[in-house]
């Protein structure tokens, strides 16, 4: 009678994940002492292992592929389907982080119950019981034939599940909750975090369903676990919150379209609602015009134009040293900007602290608000506003020159919908203007054409001793 066969081993570091194939005091890939313990080893390292004596071959040739298998299918939100680059594709695993209580489970219910997909949907919790997740689903009206719950952290009994029910799409809330006793004993740790996600994707490319991973965010707002976790995926989106009702989907990777996009939403008492005009959020409406220190920038989000409005402030240092205070744009930014400022337009920032916001709490990283936070910090320091329904886009150079933007025409027409008479920008470099854009080749003429001619730097001026301007 034959000896039973030995199942294959390796050494694995409870710590980072490397695997040996022989125990070593000290762990090559993470430097850590006796982390290395004996397990099973898995399916791809058997097959890694076996794969210089075989002579099966594993290619294919890249016309015998069907482009088919690779189409998108609606996630039941327009919002969703928009970051994700126009819908969820097939095959692929979704890695959705945020802060605690922001709405991630309700959204992923929500794209559970109204996903355009035939078949089963299986929902996987590790921190509700079904009854909650049932409660919260008639309390968002949700329902739909097919949707499946799946109450369990282990990841082999969740693998038995997906193998048995063949879902289309799969949400998994949260992969901090998964554990497999071939990765340790502790869910949530790097080793359990990173083997649960390659599980999860590998299935996913071999079913050709779509599988979104829950995720929990550090303090510092970066997913919790290893980084190396992003990089198994095909998308890793953020959900954000600001002071309000207001919630943002950032996409920070995507594969299979633009991480330019962002969704809005806002929390109702019947879960996340789309925002319809994004644009009216980020205005306040007022009847005398803007104040000293406020200017609106049509900026260009993805495949659409969102008008906000950049509001500074700046007050004498109550030290030797000044200070930017500006979380929704970059604080870096917002110096160069005034230095820019003082240089080419006759107003003294240095003995300043400067405070820049956004209106409604988006975070702002297009350079085309460069011009915008340029005039509402020359507002705030001159105490003169800007003139009303007018809008300022452009790109600011360290020489003071304002320089061309992409799709400028399109944001003037958005301004136009909106009742703004007049927008000023870079000069057209075609010649043809659309009707309400204003050209401005530098900053100085960008001052002289918002503020009037008599203004601080408008006429070329330097910064004085005392910050007034110096006609040269």
């Amino acid at each position: 009678m034959s000896a039973q066969k030995k199942k294959p081993t390796v050494f694995r570091c409870s710590s980072c994940g490397h695997e040996e194939a022989k125990w070593l005091g000290r762990c090559p890939s993470c430097g850590e002492w006796n982390t290395l313990r004996e397990a099973a080893a898995s399916a791809s390292s058997v097959r890694a292992a076996g794969a210089a004596g075989t002579a099966e071959r594993w290619s294919l040739p890249l016309a015998a592929v069907d482009p088919a298998e690779g189409s998108r299918f609606p996630s039941g939100m327009a919002e969703v389907d928009r970051v994700l680059g126009g819908g969820v594709m097939k095959g692929s695993s979704v890695l959705v982080g945020g802060e605690p209580g922001i709405g991630k489970s309700t959204l992923l219910l929500q794209v559970a119950a109204k996903a355009g997909v035939s078949g089963r949907v299986l929902y996987v919790s590790g921190e509700e019981s079904a009854p909650q997740i049932r409660l919260r689903a008639d309390r968002l009206g949700l329902a739909r034939e097919g949707l499946e719950i799946l109450c369990s952290g282990d990841l082999e009994l969740v693998l038995d599940a997906l193998e048995k029910l063949k879902p289309r799409a799969v949400v998994i809330d949260s992969l901090q909750t998964l554990r497999s006793a071939e990765a340790g004993s502790v869910p949530g740790t790097v080793n359990q975090v990173k083997y649960c996600a390659l599980a999860l994707s590998e299935w996913a490319k071999e079913a050709g369903s779509a599988v979104f991973l829950v995720a929990h965010v550090t303090k510092e707002g970066a997913i919790a676990g290893p980084k190396a976790a992003e990089h198994m995926v095909d998308a890793v989106l953020y959900f954000e919150q600001t002071d309000g009702e207001l919630r943002f989907l950032r996409a920070t990777k995507n594969r299979f379209g633009s991480t330019d996009e962002v969704g809005l939403f806002t929390m109702t008492e019947t879960g996340l609602a789309e925002v319809a005009d994004p644009s009216r959020l980020f205005l306040t409406r007022r009847e005398g015009g803007l104040p000293p220190g406020a200017a609106v920038a049509p900026l260009w989000e993805g495949s659409r134009c969102l008008l906000v409005e950049i509001q500074a402030l700046t007050v004498p240092a109550k030290a030797s040293l000044t200070r930017v205070y500006s979380d929704r744009v970059d604080a870096g930014r917002v110096a160069r900007i005034a230095a820019v400022l003082e240089r080419h337009g006759g107003l003294r920032f240095s003995d300043q602290d400067i405070y820049v916001n956004v209106a409604g709490g988006m975070r702002i990283a297009e350079t085309g608000a460069d011009l915008a936070v340029a005039a509402a910090l020359y507002s705030a320091r001159s105490g003169l506003s800007l003139p009303d329904r007018c809008a300022v886009a452009g790109e600011l150079s360290l020489a003071g020159e304002v320089r061309p933007l992409r799709r400028m025409r399109a944001r003037v027409r958005a301004c136009g919908a909106l009742g703004y008479a007049e927008v000023l920008g870079p000069v057209p470099e075609d010649g043809e203007r659309e009707p309400g854009w204003t050209g401005a080749a530098t900053i100085k003429e960008a001052i002289r054409r918002l503020f009037g001619p008599g203004a601080r730097g408008a006429s070329g001026g330097k910064p004085g001793p005392e910050g007034r301007g110096e006609s040269v």
